[in-house]
């Protein structure tokens, strides 16, 4: 009967040793989930050496947001002293008017920027990947940048 009472306790500490375990990782992967205000120097000395590095990734992903054509607008209404529904508009006026520019065939030079133009590709015969069949490719255009020098030591 002993025997048989050391074996169950023992096979429910390897039990607990294992939900501990998970536990750990799951709280470590929901660390590396947060978002950078979130994650603290106290969360990351906790989490494991991995989900350090993760959250370290994390923040630097964060760290650079997408900047879009609404806060781009807030910025010059703030900037320019205007309503940030006129400044938003004119951004949507601006990107309209150069995809019509565009649609026509036009190139559009923004100093300070660069370049963009349309360029036609030709037919082509490509492959599938998973079978190595040969397949056609249809001609096609597409929107090519070309970067401003000021742009590309800026950067």
């Amino acid at each position: 009967m002993a025997k048989s009472a050391t074996k169950t306790t023992t096979k429910t500490a390897s039990a607990r040793k294992a939900a501990t375990t998970k536990s750990a990782a799951s709280k470590a992967a929901a660390v590396a989930k947060k978002p950078v205000k979130a994650a603290s120097a106290k969360s990351a000395t906790k989490a494991a050496p991995k989900a350090a590095a993760k959250s370290a990734k994390a923040s630097a992903a964060a760290a650079s947001p997408i900047l879009t054509l609404r806060n781009i607008a807030e910025r010059l209404s703030e900037a320019h002293e205007l309503p940030k529904r006129q400044a938003n508009e004119m951004l949507t006026q601006m990107v309209e008017m150069i995809t019509k520019s565009l649609k026509k065939g036009e190139k559009i030079r923004l100093a300070g920027l660069g370049i963009l133009q349309v360029r036609k590709r030709a037919a082509r015969t490509g492959r599938n990947p998973q079978t190595g069949e040969p397949i056609k490719i249809k001609a096609s255009k597409k929107i090519a940048f070309r970067p401003a020098k000021e742009l590309k030591e800026a950067i």
